[in-house]
């Protein structure tokens, strides 16, 4: 891999050029007339790394890319359950992704065989390792996704804030290290409707996620190593306590509950919102003062510890699979390799996804030093360290979706003050047990 990770650094070679030593770094070989069926997420930015690289793929081997299907995360997986199920597959490579991959292995091609070490190693390790289930390997990322904690500099840095908050409190106003501090520095500088002390997406996997991301900060588990429900133990109520106390002190805005990612990054746009832990991926709205009331008036941190001294790390990560019914693997494998090397995660990197390879954050780290932006540099050296050390993705069970439908009505209930902490918990692990039993994971 040393060609690919000089390529990074030879800014410049032409796109030919690399193209032609990264195909021979990658042996990508021949293979002329065969047609490789994929089937692909679609939509937005994701569409742009197909556009740009799959006509120099086929330049590269011989082959031609033929994308089959396009459509949303959901679309996508609800089509190739149905394939798979059915039978009917009729692509090669496919989109997959960390929460979803569990439920389609048995029908996917088992990727150990076809990589060496030296072609894995450059990829982030953590996320690596969530690849791997059964003792195979079953994808190779493309992106990931991971959430910091966004905070108000024009608050937090305000001196007669500052001076009140230690009268209040006894220690300094600042980016919180725990979420002890971050519960009370949110009721602390809740002034609403001008200002809520945070927020969340309030339902659906959004909800169960950030219930997620806090759990195993303080060392608890959505299910435990026996596959049963394990969030309705201290720690659980520790998190669904804080959100309780913060939603029903007014510390969150009103009808939350119904809010997605959309309507939160609107809200802190807006400037109606001291800190709350976000996606990278609305940096540039935020800092666009055309769009946004916060443009250079926030910041970055890592997300707040726990009780257990854990970063929160919920995170994601978009990838690509070979199907087990496909008829030309070993070109699909050379499309895999080929898409997911160093140019095309250098590419979807300067589009703004977060790169899985540690030499993509190395050529980005190293351009951001001439950037204007005081953030730029900070913020991607910040993606690579949550990337290579916090990331976790949800249970990698095929029921993870079940168990979430299961979980975010009861976390609302609790917040809106229709079941208590523990009844909620309770309600929600009794029929996760009935989901996983029903799965066949016990009696």
């Amino acid at each position: 891999m040393k060609v690919i990770r000089l390529m990074g650094l030879v800014c410049l070679l032409s796109v030919l050029v690399i193209g032609w030593a990264g195909a021979q770094e990658l042996q990508l070989g021949r293979f002329d007339g065969v047609t490789i069926k994929v089937c692909m997420i679609g939509g937005g930015d994701y569409e742009k790394i197909y556009e740009e690289f799959f006509p120099k793929f086929e330049e590269l081997t011989g082959a031609k890319v033929e994308i089959v299907y396009k459509g949303n995360g959901f679309d996508i997986d609800k089509k190739m359950k149905i394939d798979f199920a059915a039978g009917t597959v009729d692509y090669d490579l496919c989109w997959d992704h960390t929460s979803f991959f569990s439920q389609y292995i048995n029908f996917l091609e088992p990727l150990e065989s076809y990589f060496t070490e030296d072609e894995l190693d450059d990829f982030s390790p953590r996320i690596m390792q969530f690849a791997w289930k059964d003792g195979h390997l079953w994808f190779i990322p493309r992106h990931a996704d991971i959430s910091s904690l966004h905070y108000r500099t024009d608050l937090f840095n305000d001196p007669e804030l500052q001076k009140k908050f230690k009268e209040q409190y006894g220690y300094d106003l600042k980016p919180p290290e725990t979420w002890d501090e971050f519960k009370d520095m949110a009721l602390f500088l809740n002034n609403p409707p001008e200002i809520y002390g945070t927020q969340f997406a309030g339902k659906e996997e959004a909800l169960s996620g950030r219930f997620w991301d806090i759990l195993m900060s303080h060392g608890g588990k959505i299910i435990d190593e026996n596959y049963r429900p394990a969030f309705n133990s201290p720690e659980g109520i520790k998190v669904a306590t804080m959100m309780r106390d913060l939603y029903q002190a007014g510390a969150m805005p009103p009808g939350m509950v119904n809010f997605l990612w959309d309507d939160v990054a609107a809200n802190f746009a807006n400037g109606t919102i001291a800190m709350y832990t976000e996606w990278y991926g609305w940096y540039s709205y935020f800092q666009n003062p055309e769009s946004s009331k916060v443009a250079g008036k926030f910041d970055l941190i890592r997300q707040p510890k726990g009780d257990a001294g854990i970063h929160g790390g919920w995170g994601g990560a978009h990838a690509f699979s070979i199907t087990k019914a496909s008829k030309n693997k070993e070109a699909a494998v050379a499309l895999l390799k080929y898409i997911t090397s160093y140019e095309p995660q250098l590419f979807e990197g300067k589009i703004g996804y977060i790169p899985v390879r540690n030499s993509v954050f190395e050529t980005l780290i190293k351009e951001a030093e001439g950037s204007s932006d005081p953030l730029a540099k900070k913020r991607i050296e910040l993606m690579q360290l949550q990337i290579n050390e916090d990331f976790t993705p949800p249970p990698i069970v095929p029921e993870w979706i079940p168990i979430s439908n299961a979980l975010y009505p009861r976390l609302q209930a609790i917040m809106l003050g229709d079941m208590t902490v523990e009844e909620g918990l309770n309600a929600a692990a009794k029929e996760v047990e009935e989901i996983m039993r029903d799965a066949g994971y016990y009696d």
